[in-house]
């Protein structure tokens, strides 16, 4: 079975609401990890940071060398990505690397008229 992350724009009523749902049903929650607005999303997943996201999903934890090998980058600017990733929740910090303990992502957001 694939370990999937949905990665989408929520307002915090939503993610409460996702939350409530979980505890009262004793259901386990979806992986989700969400944003405020699109703008809050794309600003964060940048494409080189989504390059990152690529060779990590799957891939167990990576040394920071290794990361900035696999998507053929100098490691200080795969550092500074990397940071930004590890602050908004999207990675994890591991002994043995940095990881994305997924192995599948979903992005799921609607565009509607203003």
């Amino acid at each position: 079975m694939t370990n999937t992350v949905t990665i989408g724009v929520a307002s915090r009523e939503e993610v409460n609401a996702r939350f409530m749902r979980a505890m009262t049903t004793g259901e386990r929650a979806l992986p989700f990890i969400g944003f405020v607005d699109e703008r809050a999303l794309w600003r964060t997943l940048t494409p080189l940071r989504w390059d990152i996201l690529k060779v990590m999903t799957g891939a167990g934890p990576l040394a920071l060398r290794e990361i900035a090998r696999r998507v053929g980058r100098d490691v200080r600017g795969v550092h500074t990505d990397v940071h930004s990733l590890l602050v908004t929740g999207l990675i994890e910090r591991e002994q043995a690397g940095f990881c994305f303990p997924y192995d599948a992502v979903h992005v799921d957001f609607i565009l509607t008229a203003a």
